[in-house]
């Protein structure tokens, strides 16, 4: 009987850390989620495509690449706003931060190593 695995240490380095960078985003989604917020749901879903990723499924690659995709652009978003209602004073390391992490993990989902290795070894 196979078990699921939380990491692949036989993945590459990209895929390694968008998945590490999708349990963090989940974890604190959870936190959010006791606020009922919608972005907890998002980044639960985060959560589930990490483990899928991790474990060689395809589908799990194409919903966590359009999750970091949506993640990306609400934080554009929001960064966006916070600068046009309060000016560059809006922004906090929080919303750096944020930014940062979520084009990260698009960066590193859609980067040419874990795109083929991707394709050539997940089911």
């Amino acid at each position: 009987m196979e078990t699921g695995r939380w990491t692949d240490p036989s993945q590459p380095q990209t895929l390694q850390i968008a998945v590490i960078l999708s349990y963090i985003n989940a974890v604190l989604a959870l936190l959010v989620l006791l606020q009922a917020d919608v972005i907890g749901v998002v980044g639960l879903a985060q959560g589930l495509a990490a483990y899928a990723i991790a474990n060689g499924r395809r589908w799990g690659y194409r919903v966590g690449v359009g999750l970091a995709v949506l993640v990306a652009l609400l934080a554009v978003l929001s960064t966006v706003s916070l600068l046009g209602l309060a000016g560059a004073g809006g922004l906090n390391l929080s919303v750096i931060l944020q930014l940062a992490f979520a084009i990260a993990l698009v960066a590193l989902l859609l980067h040419p190593q874990s795109r083929s290795y991707q394709r050539l070894w997940f089911h």
